[in-house]
């Protein structure tokens, strides 16, 4: 299974803590939370990654492509040119990464529907953002979706009201409201999961497509989108007080979206 991840957008609200990289690539700890991200999902055994990449994507790219020579010791022959890695072991090893370009603009629902050619042959796939950790368990996540057999499933955390706010009853989102101004309910934790072909009928061709204005309400409207209830951590990196904070949590040994050894 294939976990696409978006990470094209600004993050204007944490330009604070860097105004050169993009969102996705602010590190917690000495790793950027993309990574973070990864490892969680790379845990329960999805090692293969669709970057929806925007702003800032050469930072991205340029991160992976030499990412061996980021994270090992080597040598250099000047000579010509060969590089030795002095100690190539890492968990990592099974990655598959796709780096697509979709576009600087482009809404979240666009930036995936750009994917979909990387996506044939898979039956579900996964959907995140960029910019939220969590201890969800992606095997049970994934179950969930196949046992109700809707076309999508979001995970409901219920963290804060200054996300969008959703309701349920049982296992079927009943409203989902993107922007509430006051509320204190459930929230959509992204972590999602979709059929890989009935899917693509609410998402249509359209870079400004958002997929939490457009796409998921019309899925609720049909009675098709699940909801998986997540009572554990999760917090996205929206502010520099959030960035703080995971970072605090890594560096004391206490962070809770570490379910990697």
């Amino acid at each position: 299974m294939k976990a696409v991840i978006l990470c094209g957008g600004k993050g204007t609200r944490i330009k604070d803590v860097s105004e050169i990289l993009p969102k996705p690539m602010v590190p917690i700890g000495d790793m950027p939370i993309l990574w973070h991200i990864m490892k969680s999902f790379s845990h329960y055994g999805v090692n293969e990654f669709i970057l929806c990449l925007g702003y800032k994507a050469w930072h991205v790219k340029e991160f992976f492509i030499n990412y061996k020579t980021f994270r090992h010791d080597f040598t250099v022959d000047l000579a010509n040119g060969h590089v030795s890695l002095l100690d190539d072991m890492n968990s990592e090893s099974e990655w598959k990464i796709t780096l697509a370009d979709t576009g600087e603009d482009t809404m979240t629902g666009g930036r995936v529907r750009r994917v979909k050619k990387y996506l044939e042959g898979e039956d579900l796939f996964l959907v995140t953002y960029g910019d939220g950790l969590a201890n969800i368990n992606i095997k049970e996540l994934i179950a969930f979706h196949r046992n109700h057999g809707r076309i999508g499933t979001i995970t409901a955390t219920n963290p804060s009201s200054r996300f969008g706010e959703i309701a349920f009853e049982e296992s079927l989102v009943t409203h989902f409201n993107e922007k509430p101004s006051v509320g204190s309910g459930w929230i959509n934790g992204g972590f999602m999961v979709f059929d890989n072909k009935r899917f693509w009928d609410y998402l249509w061709p359209d870079d400004n497509l958002i997929l939490e204005r457009e796409t998921l309400p019309a899925l609720v409207k049909d009675k098709q989108l699940g909801v998986f209830k997540h009572e554990g951590f999760w917090l996205g990196m929206d502010t520099p007080r959030e960035y703080s904070l995971l970072n605090e949590l890594w560096s004391k040994g206490n962070a809770p979206w570490k379910v990697w050894s």
